[in-house]
């Protein structure tokens, strides 16, 4: 399993509640553009529509950009690939107030693309500087563990 993409600003800015897995539904350009890594989660998230999931906003830039497609989008609409039942539970979980779905790394496995998305809430300003100081605080004892060590 190689990670091609990760989004580290959702696991500061959201508190990650549960973790899925889905497929990407992708053109020939597109698959070989993510495996040489050229794919950007920042600002992309999940919606759920019509019973289906979309990939919305993820940026996937043409692998040859001068012999890409007249009417090629880099930030289309991209189909995830789930269980209908995975999808039900979804849509219930994301009617809550507060939750939302957004994607956290793109990777492969057994050579296909997935997506591993997760349901999150959004942290306040308090908990992400409490976070920031208990990060360093476990740096610190690290530190200090290793030089004793």
């Amino acid at each position: 399993m190689k990670t091609l993409s990760e989004n580290k600003k959702a696991y500061y800015n959201y508190e990650i509640l549960e973790r899925f897995e889905a497929g990407l539904v992708l053109t020939g350009q597109e698959v070989k553009s993510i495996k040489s890594g050229r794919i950007n989660l920042a600002g992309s998230y999940v919606v759920l529509k019509d019973g289906e999931a979309f990939l919305l906003n993820a940026n996937v830039p043409a692998y040859q950009p001068k012999n890409a497609p007249q009417n090629y989008d880099a930030n289309r609409l991209r189909k995830l690939l789930l269980n209908r039942s995975e999808i039900k539970y979804l849509i219930g979980k994301s009617q809550q107030k507060g939750l939302t779905l957004l994607p956290l790394r793109v990777y492969t496995k057994r050579n296909r693309i997935k997506l591993e998305f997760g349901l999150a809430r959004g942290r306040k300003r308090a908990s992400k500087k409490e976070l920031l100081k208990k990060r360093d605080i476990d740096r610190e004892i690290e530190k200090e563990l290793k030089l004793r060590g």
